[in-house]
Order: structure tokens, then sequence, then C-alpha cells
């Protein structure tokens, strides 16, 4: 145990001097830091004698202090404090003895088994640990903090100070002149720079080159005036002091000479390292998306470093098209000043930046602005770029109510004399809410703003905070206009990017995989068709910024088959890759712009086309008997004559047929332009061919009953025909309706047998419609008739889809929204796929000749092959084309 003994008896050693003498050691630890950094080079005479007084003071207080606490520990304590740390205290019951039962054999031989088991404890004992914590004693850690000055001094200061106290008493005049003089002296340079703190006295004296703005710290030791100071950098003429002063600090202002006259001194020639200004540069032109969210990237660059920039943009009044709201001079309007975003970290010396913001409520928005890029360095200097001319990137509005809206917006906000005007424009759009308004909460919300600026423009006229108000009043209106067809559709996409999102990170199942993507699928269909809807040719007024920036133009079927790929990876556990993919799928949706392709001016007609404008026709011949049924109804029923005169059912709007939504009128009108040809052109279609099944003698009956029939649409008055003429009408137009679906194109593709149910619900309506007419149940044969006319619009959509896909499939490109083919069967029959094979019936492109043995076919086949495995190697294509071309190549 002599081991354990006395290793725990220093323990206690060490415990009790630390407790005891921690204040000493905190004082003298920062008496001999201050001293090594050299605090009584600094402090005056009569401070540092105080000091030296207080700190020698404190020093023998907290000695006494701590001899008068220390107790040096015994042996006993030693004892006492290892037997403390073993289980039943061993060491004690050694020392103790029997106090009863000593004579008794049994007691005796159990007393012995207790102290030989004590005794085996014992020689297992090992030194207790010493108690160093002083948390209790040292409460704000003031130890820490002599430590932490001592460890500083001893980096960067010097013992060799501490010897510098011996001068402060009396020296005998001999030594005072033994001692020689020396001196210290710093350069920094501006913190900007970047560049490190310079130690003159390890600079050789000559040319020296510097930063402009770097401060010079000089100090000098020995006897007052063997140094001197003098200087020409600073150009200081006010508040020299004296050039013998012990410390001198001055700025760098210009080049001269900087010399330390006397024993040891040095002198420099300094020269100005010179600070050019900063530059900027725009990195192609601005970007903006579908919500008006500029994008303009620039490269900003200094010899040093920038500090900061600004984007400034200014009203290009001479470019600004002058009419309508424009015509009168605008209020003056302050440009609009953006910070440049600065890189948090890294090389500020150049950088790439992106300048992201949206301004579409700004009333320059979507106006000729000039942009200027600003930025400043360190000194103060600047750089800038030449006036930039652009349009200022807003919001896109495509809903007839709210860009006639914003306009008006844009009219108030040029200037406050255009209120008088807006509000007559905004009553007009008001005039009939049952026509453009889908909701009473818009059309109530725009009778509020009017209400409320015409009693501003009666009062005393728009101030600029009735100005704001307005304005803004009128873009939450146009918001809520614009948003209201697209929010569901949108927040649905939204959803299902976030589940498949989840799904990723998730590790789904196969089955869950697929229940997300059919999902997926159908919201982005969902989503592209409402855009498609809103799709309306622009005017100029408030279209989408076509920046000169690349575009990505891609086909619905390209979209589809990037979300297969994305679930094929995901099914495969290739996660990181469907992210990727996922991403980029994300990015298109949120840029997605729906544009619609020119249709062929003076071309022949494919049989697709054909039948659209035939069904385009038939739907307005169904437009126009139900109108006629309608007219008829309403004198039925004794109704005011004028409305029955107008053609058109209450809230119904120009154009409008009845039974259809509201909105659906553009689409109906989108998809019905390629028949607007006149009403005799359709009846001469309509007697081309036979149908199938039909009797020798039947077509021509036919023709006769459809042309007598449209005939009578077209110049009766109201009632002037009978519910019988309707039937016939009707029933031509059912007939007409049998052998243009009995000649749809299409073959068995989902849309062309889409197409053919949606026809066949028509024809299905038509006949109930019939049959109420026959009845004299004007009412009745109404409603079948809308029912007959949603079926055939759906037909026309799923007619148009399959040609779209056929154009693609044909022309290898990109579908334009058409179909491009030969005018006729027989033309149609000499076109020729990229193997040679003809063209087969409906405008499907195929042959039902035999293939084999033509060695014409195979060659071309080989070379297709060929091409497609070239176009899959090149790297430069995108991910989604060398994607295809791969499938192609794992199908053929």
């Amino acid at each position: 145990m002599r081991w354990p003994l006395f290793a725990t008896r220093s323990g206690l050693v060490a415990e009790r001097v630390v407790q005891a003498f921690w204040p000493f050691w905190v004082v003298t630890a920062s008496v001999i830091a201050a001293l090594m950094f050299g605090l009584q080079d600094v402090l005056p005479v009569e401070a540092l004698w105080t000091f030296v007084v207080l700190t020698g003071l404190a020093i023998v207080l907290t000695f006494a202090r701590g001899y008068r606490r220390f107790d040096w520990p015994s042996e006993e304590d030693a004892l006492d404090r290892l037997d403390a740390t073993m289980p039943g205290r061993p060491i004690a019951a050694l020392r103790d003895s029997q106090a009863i039962g000593a004579t008794d054999p049994a007691s005796r031989a159990v007393w012995e088994a207790h102290r030989t088991r004590m005794a085996e404890r014992a020689r297992k004992a090992q030194p207790a640990p010493a108690n160093l914590r002083l948390a209790r004693r040292d409460p704000y850690g003031l130890r820490y903090m002599a430590l932490l000055f001592l460890t500083v001094a001893i980096l960067f200061g010097s013992f060799l100070r501490i010897g510098t106290v011996s001068d402060l008493g009396p020296v005998a005049a001999g030594d005072a002149v033994i001692d020689s003089p020396v001196w210290e002296g710093w350069v920094e340079p501006p913190r900007y720079t970047g560049k490190p703190t310079l130690y003159l006295a390890d600079i050789p004296p000559g040319p020296l080159e510097v930063p402009v703005g770097s401060r010079i710290t000089l100090r000098v030791y020995g006897e007052v005036g063997a140094l001197t100071v003098n200087e020409t950098v600073s150009g200081r003429t006010e508040d020299v002091g004296s050039v013998a002063d012990p410390m001198q600090s001055f700025e760098v202002t210009q080049a001269g000479v900087l010399a330390i006259d006397g024993q040891g001194g040095a002198s420099w020639n300094i020269t100005l390292l010179p600070d050019l200004p900063p530059q900027i540069a725009a990195n192609g032109p601005i970007q903006s998306d579908a919500m008006g969210e500029l994008n303009q990237p620039f490269t900003a660059s200094d010899d040093y470093a920038v500090l900061a920039g600004t984007a400034t943009f200014t009203r290009d009044l001479d470019a600004t098209d002058r009419r309508y709201g424009l015509e009168i001079d605008p209020d003056p309007r302050e440009p609009v000043v953006l910070d440049l975003p600065m890189p948090f970290t890294g090389d500020l010396s150049q950088f790439d930046q992106e300048l992201i913001d949206n301004l579409s409520q700004h009333s320059f928005a979507r106006m000729p602005v000039t942009m200027v890029l600003e930025v400043e360095d360190g000194t103060g200097q600047t750089g800038r770029t030449e006036e930039i001319d652009l349009v200022l990137p807003g919001r896109g509005f495509f809903q007839p109510v709210a860009r006639a809206v914003i306009e008006q917006r844009r009219d108030l906000l040029w200037s406050r004399d255009n209120a008088p005007r807006v509000l007559q424009v905004l009553k007009a759009v008001s005039n009939r809410p049952e026509e453009l308004f889908r909701s009473d909460t818009t059309y109530l919300r725009l009778r509020f703003i009017l209400r409320r600026l015409e009693t501003m423009v009666r009062a005393d006229g728009l101030d600029t905070e009735a100005q704001e108000e307005i304005a803004e009043a009128l873009w939450e209106l146009a918001i809520q206009l614009e948003d209201g067809t697209l929010a569901d559709a949108r927040e649905r996409l939204r959803r299902a990017q976030e589940r498949l999102s989840e799904a990723m990170r998730n590790g789904a199942s196969q089955e869950e995989i697929a229940e997300l993507m059919q999902e997926l699928r159908d919201a982005t269909n969902d989503y592209m068709q409402m855009l498609a809807d809103q799709m309306e040719p622009g005017d100029g007024t408030d279209q989408a910024n076509n920046n000169d920036g690349e575009s990505f133009e891609f086909t619905q079927d390209e979209l589809q088959a990037l979300m297969d790929r994305i679930q094929e990876l995901m099914e495969e556990g290739r996660m990181a890759e469907a992210a990727e993919l996922m991403e980029q799928y994300n990015q298109l949706m949120e840029n997605l712009q729906i544009t619609q392709g020119q249709p062929g001016e003076g071309g022949p007609q494919t049989p697709g086309q054909q039948s659209m404008e035939d069904l385009a026709e038939t739907l307005r011949d169904q437009q126009d008997l139900s109108d006629q049924a309608f007219r008829d109804l309403q004198e039925q029923f004794g109704q005011d004559g004028e409305q029955g005169d107008q053609g058109q059912q209450p809230g119904q709007q120009d154009g409008q047929q009845p039974g259809q939504q509201p909105g659906q009128q553009g689409q109906q009108g989108q998809q019905g332009q390629q028949g607007q040809q006149g009403q005799q052109q359709g009846q001469g279609q309509q007697g081309q061919g036979q149908q199938p099944g039909q009797q020798p003698g039947q077509q021509g009956q036919q023709d006769q009953q459809q042309g007598q029939g449209t005939q009578q649409g077209q110049g009766q008055r109201p009632g002037a025909g009978s519910e019988g003429d309707l039937a016939s009408r009707q029933q031509a137009l059912r007939q007409e309706l049998e052998r243009q679906r009995n000649g749809l194109p299409g073959g068995n593709s989902p849309e062309g047998q889409a197409a053919r149910d949606a026809l066949g619900r028509a024809e299905g309506a038509m006949d109930d419609a019939e049959d109420a007419l026959r009845n004299n149940d004007l009412a009745e044969a109404i409603d079948r008739q809308a029912e007959a006319m949603d079926a055939l619009r759906d037909g026309i959509r799923s007619l148009g889809e399959q040609m779209a896909r056929n154009n693609q499939q044909e022309n290898g490109q990109p579908g334009q929204g058409e179909a491009r083919g030969q005018a006729n069967p027989q033309q149609q029959a000499n076109r020729t796929d990229p193997l040679g094979r003809e063209a087969g019936s409906n405008g499907q492109l195929g042959t039902n000749e035999e293939l084999t043995g033509r060695q014409e076919i195979a060659r071309r086949a080989g070379e297709l092959l060929d091409e497609i495995r070239r176009r899959s190697s090149e790297q430069d294509r995108s991910i989604i084309e060398r994607d295809y071309l791969r499938r192609l190549l794992d199908r053929f």
C-alpha cells in the first residue's frame, strides 16, 4: 500500500496548494502578462508606480492568505482519503480490534475471516484522485482569464520587456547614455485589400510600395529626442505633433519619404500601389419566369474587392408607346434601385452573381426602361455599365378581364390625371357582369373599387396615397381573376410533386410509385389543359415577356416520356437520378408556356383536318338549331319579343352555347376556328360520299333535307319554323354526324377511340333531342342538344390530340398543334414513311403489303439505326432526347 498511500498524499498536497494559492497565481500571471505586453512603456510614470505598488501589495496579500490557509496533509489524512474510496473502509477495519467475543473460538474465527477479506481489499487499493475543482471558490472564472492573458503574452509578447521595469529606479547618468535607443514600426494596409501587416524592422531601407490608405504606426524607446521621425506621406498640415514623440501613427495618402533619424534609424521611399476602379458587366439579357420574377446575371471584378453594388432602372419615355392612357405626361417617378447580391464568402475581387427580384407590382413593370449596373470598392471608386434598354419583366395575365384591370392599373400609375378615364373604362368592363365574371365576389370587389375611385375623383382628385391604394386594390383583383381559373389545377400539381418527392426520400414501394406517378400525370394534363384553354392571341398590351434568352420547346409526349423515365428509375431504386430528373420536371412546369402552332396557309388538308372542319361545321349547325328551339320556346310561353330576337339565354355570352359553362366559349372558338368557312361550304361537304350501309337514293334525300333545314335555320324569324321542321333538321345533323364518325381517322389509338366514343354520345343525345322535338317538348330538346354539343367538343378535342401525335410521328419534330398532310386520299397514298412504306388508310402511316425481300427497306432501316446510335452518343443533346433515342434502340 505504499504507492497508493504516497500518491494519495501527493494529491492532497496539490489539492490544498491549489485551493489556498489560486488567487496568488491569478494575480501573478496577470501582472507578468501585462509586463510582457509592455504596459510599463505606455503608462505615465505616476500611473506606472501606482500599478507597481498595487500589484505588489496584491501579490503579498494573496500569498499570505494562501500560506495561512495551507495545511500540510498528514499520513492519517492520506489513509482516511484512501480508505474512503474503497467499499467497507478496509483500512479502518484492519486497524480495529474485536470488542466482544474475543475468547469465543467461533466468534474469533469469524473476526479473522472478516480481517482476511478486508486485507484482500486493501491490497487492491488505488490512489485516490485529488479534487482540483475551483468552480465554487472562483465562480467568475478569473483563473481562466489570467491563463489566457499569460498564454497570449507568451505568444505575442516578450520576456525581455519585463526587464525594463528596472529603468523606473534611479540610475546614473552614465547608465542612461550607455542604453542605445530602439524603435518599432508597422504598416497596416486597409482591411478591404486583404493584405497582411508589415513589420518595418524586417524591411530593408529603400523603395516600399503600400496601398493607399495604409496606416503606419511607430514606437520609439530610449532617450527622448535620440530618434526622430520625418515623413511626407501623410500630407498632414495640422496636429502634426513633435517628431520626437515616442509613439506616432498616421495614414498614407500620397507618395513620399518615411525616415527615422538617429542611431539605428532607417529611411524608405514610399510609393502607392494603384487602386483601379471596379468593373461590372451583364452576363446576357435579363430573364423572367411566368410569375414576373426577373433574373439578371452579372460579373463584377476589382483589384482588391468589390464591397457593394446597385442596379438602377429608369423609365425610358422615348421608347414608350404613348397611346391611349399613356398620351398625357406621366407623374414623376424615382428610378428603381436594387442592391446587387454580394458573395457571403470567397474571393470578392472577381465573382459571378445573379440579381433576382420581382417588380411586377411596380409602375415600371412591362414598360421600357434603361438599366445601369454599378459597383463600388473600398476607396469609394465606382464602375458602371452602359445603359441597357429593356422591357422590365412583370407577371403575365391571360384572363381577359384581369388583363383589362392590369392595363387600367398601369394607366392610373402612369398619371393621376388618368383617374376619370380609368373609372370610365372599368365601368364599361363591369357593365355585363354575368358574361365576364365567373363569381359574384370578383364583380362586387370591382364595384367597390369603382365607388371608392369615383368618390376620390369627385373630391379634390387623387393624391399619391390614394393612387397607391387604388393600384394595390386593382392588383389584388387581377390576381384573383387570373388565379381563379388556375388555382385548383396548380395546387393539385404542386401537391402531386410534393408527394412524389417525399416518396423518393422515403423509398416507396412500386405500387405507391405507380399510384403517385398516375396522380402526377393526371395533374399535369389538367394543368396544361387549363393553360391551353386560357391561351389567347395577344395584342401587345400584357403579353408574357419574350426575352432573348435560350428557350426549350417540348411536346406533351416528351413530357410523358420524362415522367416514364422518372418512374422507371424509382422502380429500379435509383432515387438520386430520379430526383435529378424530378427537379428538371419541376423547372419545366414552373416555366411552362403553351404555344400555338401556325396553321398552314394555302396548303392541302389532311383527312384529320377535314374531319375537324366538318365536326366544327356540325357544331355550328347544332348551335343554330338549339338557338332556334330556344326562340320557339320563348314565343310559346309569350316572353318578351326583344329577348326572343336576341336568340340568347339569360346570362349567356355572345356566341355562347346553351348549357355551356363560363370559360368554355374561348375553347370552343379555338377548336372550331377551322370550320369558319360559311354555311354553304358546309352543306356542300355534307353531300360528299355515301354513308356505310346506306341504300341507293337515300344520300340525295338526306342532303336535300339537311340543306333545306340549314337554310331555314339561317333565314327564319323566331317562330317561323315548326317542331316538325326542327326535328327534320335534327335528324339530318345526326345522320351527318354518323357519317363523319364512320370516316373518322385515328385507327385504334386511344385518342381516336375517345373521339369516336364522344361522337357516339353526341349521336345519342341528338336522337333524344329529335324525339323531344317530335313530341313538342322544347325544354327537353334544348337540354339534350346541350349534351350533344358538349360531346361534340370532347370529340373535337380528342381528334386534335390525335392530329398532334400523328404530326410528331410523321415529321420527327415537336408537335406544332396541327397535322400536315396531303389534300385527298390519292395524294395521301403517295406519301411514304422513313422506310419507304406507303401511307395506309384514314391518314395513318402503315401498309398491308409484304415487307420481306425488299432490300431498299432493309438498307434504309440500317441507316436509321446507325443515325439513332450516333445521335444517342452525342453528349451535347438534352437528357430527354438522348433517353428517347436509347428507348428506340432498346425497342428496335
